[in-house]
């Protein structure tokens, strides 16, 4: 998997790299039980701060998206439990990104269909 990081960007480095990590679990580009790589092994490799790394791990961690073992490192989970913490925020995200959509012009249907080909692209989810 290739992490691609915007500097520039008004979005945190560390918020990026949990964003994109969650990504490639989803898109099946990490499976699960897949050992990640280490805190310095990926800042080295993004070319970011270690604490950057550490943090977005223990967000990853924090939200069950990964496993962590002090002597082994941290893994991809094996599973993710979909919770009430999730379901709010999901539910938040789509009602600001329902909001845009029909703000900018975009039909319902148009939104739908582009929901519906984001998540079919996720391989876990489409097994």
């Amino acid at each position: 998997m290739i992490i691609e990081l915007d500097m520039s960007s008004s979005t945190p480095i560390y918020v990026q790299l949990r964003n994109q990590i969650v990504k490639g679990i989803g898109k099946g580009e990490l499976k699960t039980g897949e050992k990640l790589p280490t805190v310095r092994q990926l800042a080295s490799d993004a070319g970011v701060n270690t604490m950057t790394v550490n943090k977005s791990y223990q967000i990853l961690k924090k939200e069950g998206f990964i496993r962590t073992d002090r002597r082994l490192g941290a893994f991809v989970s094996e599973s993710i439990a979909d919770d009430t913490d999730f379901t709010e925020k999901l539910e938040s995200e789509l009602e600001l990104l329902s909001a845009e959509a029909c703000l900018t012009g975009m039909s319902r249907e148009e939104f739908l269909s582009m929901c519906d080909k984001m998540y079919s692209q996720m391989k876990p989810c489409t097994a």
